[in-house]
This record gives C-alpha cells, sequence and structure tokens, in this order.
C-alpha cells in the first residue's frame, strides 16, 4: 500500500502520511466494506483515492491537455524497449510532473484502463492517453540523459 501512495505522490513522507490517513479512514469506514471485492482491494482503492486528493492539494498544475487530439491506435502499439535499473526508473518517475506521474502509475503499476484513470481523475479518456504517453516519452528521455550524459 506504501508503494501505491509513494508512486502516485512521489514523496516519502507525503506517501507515508497518506498511508496513515488511509487507515484511518479505512478503519473509520469499516463497516461500508461489502465484500464483493477483496478487503486488500477495497482498502488499495482507498489509498489511491487518499493519494489523489492529495496530489491534487500539492499541485494544482495537473498538467492536463484537454485539446489533444491523437489517434488511439498509437497508444497501443508495443514497441520493444531497452531495460533500466529500478533505481535508474524511481528516479526519472519523482521527476515527473504530477499529472504524467498519476496516470503512469495508475496504468503500468496499478493496472487500471485509461476508461478507469479517466473517471478517477475527471478527465478525458483520450487525456489520460495523451497524459500516459508523453509521461512515458518524458520517462525515457530522462533515463537516457541519465545513461548518456551520467
Amino acid at each position: 500500500m506504501f508503494n501505491t501512495a509513494l508512486r502516485i505522490i512521489g514523496d516519502h513522507d507525503e506517501a507515508e502520511d497518506v498511508l496513515q490517513e488511509a487507515f484511518v479512514s479505512a478503519f473509520q469506514k469499516l463497516d461500508s466494506y461489502r465484500a464483493d471485492a477483496s478487503f486488500g482491494a477495497w482498502l488499495k482503492r482507498i489509498v489511491i483515492n487518499k493519494a489523489l486528493n492529495q496530489v491534487q492539494k500539492i499541485k494544482k498544475d495537473l498538467m492536463l491537455a484537454e485539446n489533444v487530439k491523437e489517434d488511439a491506435t498509437e497508444f497501443e502499439t508495443e514497441i520493444t524497449e531497452p531495460t533500466y535499473s529500478v533505481e535508474q526508473v524511481k528516479k526519472a518517475m519523482k521527476g515527473l510532473p504530477s499529472g504524467f506521474r498519476t496516470v503512469l502509475s495508475l496504468y503500468l503499476f496499478e493496472g487500471y484502463d485509461h476508461k478507469e484513470i479517466s473517471e478517477i481523475l475527471g478527465i478525458s479518456e483520450s487525456t489520460s492517453k495523451s497524459q500516459y504517453k508523453r509521461a512515458k516519452d518524458k520517462l525515457k528521455t530522462t533515463i537516457m540523459e541519465e545513461v548518456n550524459y551520467g
């Protein structure tokens, strides 16, 4: 749960605070757990929601590009990418703008699709796709610069 919050927020201390708030909230709302999903999935959803709320409080600059209309098939193309170390990816992820980091984390690490992400963040599905593509491109560029220029 901590790693989920950390990937979304990008700050260790903030992630700890979010996790604590999520556990308190889950405890207070334990009676609303309906067992239609696993307890872990229910709790993870609370953590994600708390993390997203925190990101919105901290950063009002979610760089959403509503006007970007890109072909959806471009996002579905699988390309073989080189392999990078976990540390390189973590470092590069911390440098991403919060909007990019949030969409990338929800899509890659949490397994949400773009429709679900659009509902969670209150953005269009095409915005989610473009944010994901831009985040991936920026992440790759950042890592390549680190590899090339140390």
